[in-house]
């Protein structure tokens, strides 16, 4: 088992025992509903594939495909698994599932990924649609691939049905609003959580890991929303850019700049990588890779909370660490459950036939995650639990 799997299912049997369930209750929880494994064909080679439904107690399965060479069917399932209690902890209409397969999209032609993805769309038919399983982009996948999936569904079940996939491009269906989605919901629920601490107000300094587009819409939001936080430190894979009097990522139209690029950091030495968990700021937001914090890297943690913008940033044994030393977790299924949201308003938008503006989109998953992030502190408070913990014990009770 894969320590992604593991924590998940560790965390979930925790909540689960704290709320007086037995083994029996337990395991029906952390079941998968069905498992869908086969193989794809591109180029004249053959991928392993999967799609993992976990729970479709409260809607239709949701969530994302990955096209990536280290995709398992253990990762999926944990991912499937973790998504149920992400719908379910934010309060949609939907279940939990997650797909995959095994390539390195580099080696691939752009006719080849079109062909895997149509391959991976036409297999999964018989299973999948806006009342049944709804997939997504996720890792190396995007609007476009979403576009041919769709595009090959309709044509074998013969007739139309946009709610069947979102992430779709905006002419084809897609919402707007949803590019920024992960990283905008990220910094609304960190404004939130501020804000019923009373902190909200106060200047208080961010660093941030992952500059991806999750971790460069975040630090829009930052920009345009919350003027006292200023953001002092970016990180990519390769370097930490440090600024202690705040950097300027400016507005970039249609394209996401490198952290090297910008012009506010032309002047900056670069650090290592890993120098932006030591960096002295107030809040250290997670946007880039799952079991960042670890055994290894949790001791350099300068923050005092953290927010998980990535799926599984910290691993359960640096969270219990960070616990103890009094830090504060925002957990990832409520703060990066903004993509997952904005699918789900794609999806009402298709179902129902209308085409919201992005401000309607940005105003509804404000009010969501706004509503899912003060349930998860006050419940939090009362029960005295961590906010994973109270957010996953929430979903669990909403799942029941």
């Amino acid at each position: 088992m894969n320590i992604m799997l593991q924590t998940a299912q560790d965390t979930i049997r925790e909540a689960a025992k704290k709320l007086g369930y037995d083994e029996e209750k337990i395991q029906a929880i952390l079941e998968v509903e069905a498992e869908h494994i086969f193989e794809v064909e591109a180029g004249g080679k053959k991928y392993p594939a999967y799609r993992v439904q976990h729970s479709s107690k409260r809607g239709p399965y949701k969530g994302g495909i990955r096209f990536h060479p280290d995709v398992s069917l253990d990762e999926v399932r944990a991912l499937a698994t973790l998504m149920t209690l992400k719908t379910a902890a934010v309060g949609l209409p939907l279940g939990g599932g997650k797909g995959g397969v095994v390539v390195d999209v580099r080696s691939l032609n752009h006719g080849e990924i079109e062909e895997l993805s149509r391959a991976y769309a036409r297999h999964l038919a018989p299973h999948i649609g806006s009342q049944k399983d709804i997939p997504a982009p996720d890792v190396n996948t995007n609007s476009q691939i979403i576009d041919w999936m769709i595009e090959e569904f309709e044509a074998q079940i013969g007739q139309a049905d946009p709610g069947a996939f979102t992430g779709k491009s905006i002419s084809r269906g897609g919402s707007e609003g949803r590019e920024a989605a992960t990283g905008r919901g990220g910094a609304i629920v960190l404004g939130e959580f501020l804000k019923s601490k009373k902190n909200d107000k106060k200047p208080l300094t961010v660093a941030l890991q992952g500059f991806g587009n999750v971790g460069y819409f975040f630090a829009q939001t930052l920009r345009h929303m919350y003027p006292n936080l200023k953001l002092v430190a970016i990180s990519n894979s390769k370097n930490t850019w440090v600024k202690t009097d705040g950097v300027d990522i400016g507005d970039h139209v249609g394209h996401i700049p490198r952290p090297e690029n910008l012009a506010d950091l032309a002047a900056v030495k670069p650090l290592p990588s890993d120098a932006i968990f030591g960096v002295k700021a107030d809040i250290l937001v997670l946007a880039a890779l799952e079991n960042a914090v670890n055994s290894k890297t949790m001791n350099q943690i300068g923050a005092d909370i953290l927010v998980e913008l990535a799926n599984g940033p910290i691993t359960r044994e640096a969270e219990k660490f960070l616990l103890g030393r009094q830090k504060i977790i925002l957990p990832d299924v409520v703060a990066n459950a903004g993509g997952v949201i904005v699918s789900c308003l794609e999806w009402q938008q298709n179902t129902s036939g209308e085409k919201w503006s992005e401000e309607k989109v940005n105003s509804e998953l404000n009010d969501i995650l706004v509503k899912a992030t003060k349930e998860m502190i006050l419940y939090s408070e009362r029960n005295h639990r961590s906010l994973k913990q109270a957010a996953f014990e929430l979903a669990l009770e909403r799942l029941q």
